[in-house]
């Protein structure tokens, strides 16, 4: 069958399966209207995935790797291939994202399967400096089993890539649990993997109920993970309970740092899209804005500036700033907001529910100024278009408040100061540090969280590191008693008296 939004459904490679379960609605964030229907996998329904895919992966396990390599070159090009209209029109109406967003995120899928596809050929395994003459010893890495793809509703296409095709390089099957917010953006993406071996790859709609029990199935081997900490600490231990390696981004409040030295304008629009990208729904979003005092005024000008020339409206019209993702999302942003302005802070622009917005779940971009740690918005992760803006003394000072948090994913800092550039990578407490362009990745560097904000990585060597384990081999090719073998020798020991024999 093909996929109808209408109608709820699962994937399991090659194609779609209808579900028996109660339908709910999706619903857009924006006008409020039906986008579709989903519903949770029961216990066959759930059964029948774990049967197809643990039978799939047996298979593909013994695949050799040149020939795993051709399958996922197969498979970016039928992505490149794809008119991804559907798919993105289908992810703007169901959490809000802008279409040329929607579209450019699929459109970055296709090359994070060639690099693993590539990858895995190239980088199997070790060979060691023998211990012992004679002896062959080596370590080879070998798939995990079937892999489980927890995945956030912001970016739930590409982050599913990114997990998806390490673990397929690496020789396992995946089983991919949307999240409910754009399971049906996931599943009409889903259709390009229908070339892949039967079985291998199933789309598996559901809640946290489905995600506790496919983690605690003894017949998935791995985790991965993508959300806020609170949720990602319950998976981290649940993978734990069940002796699971996981990987986990676990969101963060990301720190940027405006020097003295920074070019303004430059700064002020970098913070635009750090700040404001996806209405601040992004893991690696700038919420804290640490500015020098020297450029504090100059800066803040510059920011709410080039911030109310945000359109903010339908993510399928014109406009830069959609709605959040939920009414539960908008009202957690407002009462951060609120709490900010209570103990003190100042709304330069912003602050509000747009007055021309009286349907959907719409905040206006929002720039603080006098924010202090003790407002819950620089405490905790706000996932929304607001900017809490510190004034700091000097550059010092801007790194310690930046890393006087939980949270450790990205951070920023602009600055044309080349020792404070070097300082700032080597001082900052996060898994990435951009220097004068935020929220850059790539494929090959790893990509994740300190403290709080994660374990393990995505991407790079590591990414796929994740997603395999290791056998130690020694092997010696001409057998040959060894002289540390039983039984010992008389004169190893000691006599009566504590001396040696020999």
């Amino acid at each position: 069958m093909d996929f109808d939004p209408a109608h709820p459904a699962c994937f399991v490679t090659p194609g779609f399966r209808p579900m028996a379960g109660a339908p709910r609605d999706v619903i857009d964030p924006a006008t409020l209207g039906v986008v579709g229907q989903i519903t949770e996998a029961d216990e066959s329904e759930t059964a029948a995935v774990l049967d197809a895919v643990s039978a799939a992966q047996a298979k593909w396990k013994r695949m050799d790797a040149k020939s795993r390599a051709k399958v996922l070159h197969d498979l970016a090009n039928v992505i490149e291939a794809t008119d991804h209209q559907r798919a993105a029109i289908l992810m703007s109406r169901e959490m809000g994202k802008s279409y040329p967003e929607a579209i450019g995120e699929i459109a970055n899928c296709a090359p994070i399967f060639r690099y693993y596809a590539e990858m895995a050929r190239d980088e199997a395994g070790k060979v060691a400096g023998t211990t012992q003459a004679g002896s062959f010893q080596y370590a080879r890495y070998e798939p995990l089993g079937v892999s489980v793809h927890i995945m956030p509703f912001n970016f739930p296409v590409l982050l599913m890539c990114w997990t998806v095709a390490a673990s397929l390089a690496a020789g396992n099957g995946c089983i991919v649990k949307p999240a409910p917010a754009t399971t049906l953006s996931t599943l009409e993406f889903m259709k390009c993997f229908r070339g892949l071996p039967v079985g291998l790859v199933a789309c598996l709609p559901g809640g946290a109920a489905l995600a506790e029990k496919l983690i605690a199935s003894p017949r998935t081997h791995a985790v991965a993970f993508t959300g806020s900490v609170a949720a990602g600490k319950a998976v981290g231990m649940a993978a734990a309970a069940a002796m699971k390696p996981a990987v986990i981004e676990a969101g963060g409040s990301d720190p940027m740092i405006v020097c003295e030295s920074a070019p303004i304008d430059i700064a002020a629009a970098g913070a635009v899209t750090a700040a404001f990208h996806l209405s601040g729904q992004v893991c690696t979003s700038a919420e804290r804005f640490y500015v020098v005092d020297a450029v504090h005024d100059a800066f803040v000008e510059a920011f709410a500036e080039k911030t109310r020339t945000l359109r903010v409206g339908n993510g399928l019209m014109k406009s830069e700033i959609g709605p959040l993702v939920s009414e539960a999302a908008r009202d957690r942003v407002a009462a951060l907001v609120e709490d900010a302005i209570a103990k003190g802070a100042e709304v330069v622009t912003g602050g509000r529910v747009p007055p021309d917005q009286n349907r959907g779940w719409f905040y206006e971009p929002t720039i603080l100024t006098g924010c202090t740690e003790d407002m819950a918005l620089l405490q905790s992760e706000c996932f929304g278009p607001v900017a809490a803006v510190v004034r700091v003394p000097d550059f010092n000072d801007a790194v310690a408040r930046a890393n006087a948090s939980p949270f450790g994913l990205g951070a920023s800092v602009f600055t044309t100061n080349l020792n404070e550039a070097m300082e700032a990578a080597e001082r900052l407490e996060a898994g990435m540090v951009w220097v004068n362009n935020p929220l850059i990745d790539n494929d090959a560097l790893p990509f994740g969280g300190w403290k709080a904000s994660g374990l393990g990585r995505e991407l790079g060597r590591q990414g796929l590191d994740a997603f395999r384990r290791t056998k130690m081999v020694i092997i010696d090719h001409k057998p040959t008693v060894q002289d540390w073998w039983y039984p010992y020798p008389d004169d190893w020991f000691l006599d009566g008296g504590g001396r040696p024999l020999g």
